[in-house]
């Protein structure tokens, strides 16, 4: 079977590009930079852009099946790039993939696109989108999903994944943040830190897609929807900190900040980035004090009934591949 993934160089994409191969499929990866280490595992490299709908559309031909990973990410950054990105984008993958009559897409969403900055606590997929969304990410790829679904019919099944927190070898975003923080000693609880989270481990993840695809090829009840995909393990936030933290052979985290004063510091923070317009994000901004500082953490029973998704990689079993990995 020809899959296309988008984002395929990324760090979720390439995970799951590389297990499709594993898996015998055919696959291509779309996405802006050039991956020679994938080409090397037998995979498809097309350099493109998903905001251009003439190259989606090309990257398309002779595909069966998409699996949508690209995104903007981060935590800082205009309205208008995200939106470029992650709801202009979505709706090229869409469009392209009803001209070339692709039958199934898999769009890898976020949890975060239902927090609203308040505590989130064991809450399934019942749980609304936030009137007010804490940050462009949230809100663009709320709209995205929402895309997605609307999408889903008898010519092409859709389905949405909601990872929460992906960590794991290749993690480019989540892992490097906290260490750098760590190692030049900025690295502080917010709040009283005791609150509980969903982490989701790459492997998981990654066996979520192909449970998805599986799912929405042989029950169309299954397509449609959104799905929480995490460990299924909720952790108190700043100890899962600490023992990556030695996992990599960091301190622990001694130091520690009121909510109140974090949310104002960070508050100066964006205001300084946005009027010199640095390149580099913020090193806090208030949806990340929202973040480490509030309770998110999920029902996945939905994933485990509909997908037959069951975490086969545990909060401990984790921790030891990372340990093992740094």
């Amino acid at each position: 079977m020809n899959v296309l993934v988008t984002g395929g160089g990324g760090f979720i994409g390439s995970a799951l590009a590389r297990e499709l191969i594993k898996n015998n499929f055919t696959v291509t990866s779309f996405s802006r930079g050039d991956y020679p280490e994938l080409r090397k595992a037998g995979i498809r490299i097309i350099r493109g852009d998903i905001t251009d709908l003439e190259q989606v559309i090309k990257a398309e031909d002779n595909i069966e099946v998409v699996f949508h990973v690209a995104a903007k990410a981060g935590i800082s950054g205009s309205y208008n790039e995200y939106y470029a990105v992650n709801v202009t984008g979505t709706g090229n993958i869409l469009q392209a993939c009803r001209l070339r009559g692709i039958k199934y897409l898999i769009y890898t969403s976020s949890a975060s696109v239902v927090f609203d900055g308040k505590d989130i606590c064991g809450a399934d997929e019942s749980l609304p989108y936030p009137l007010k969304p804490v940050s462009h990410y949230t809100a663009t790829k709320a709209i995205a999903e929402q895309m997605v679904l609307h999408a889903n019919s008898p010519d092409m099944r859709t389905i949405a994944l909601r990872p929460h927190l992906v960590y794991g070898p290749g993690d480019i975003h989540l892992l490097p943040r906290i260490l750098l923080a760590a190692k030049t000693g900025r690295l502080m609880r917010i709040g009283k830190g005791r609150n509980l989270i969903d982490v989701s481990y790459i492997d998981n993840v990654v066996a979520a897609h192909l449970k998805a695809l599986l799912a929405i090829q042989s029950n169309t009840e299954a397509a449609g929807k959104a799905y929480f995909i995490t460990n299924g393990e909720p952790v108190v936030l700043w100890d899962f900190m600490n023992e990556l933290l030695i996992s990599s052979g960091y301190n622990t985290v001694n130091k520690s900040v009121p909510e109140t004063i974090a949310f104002l510091i960070a508050g100066l923070m964006e205001s300084f980035h946005n009027l010199f317009r640095g390149s580099a994000e913020p090193l806090l901004t208030r949806f990340l004090v929202r973040e480490l500082s509030r309770s998110h953490w999920f029902n996945i029973s939905r994933a485990r009934n509909s997908l037959n998704y069951n975490p086969e990689i545990s909060n401990k079993g984790g921790l030891e591949k990372m340990s093992a990995y740094v």
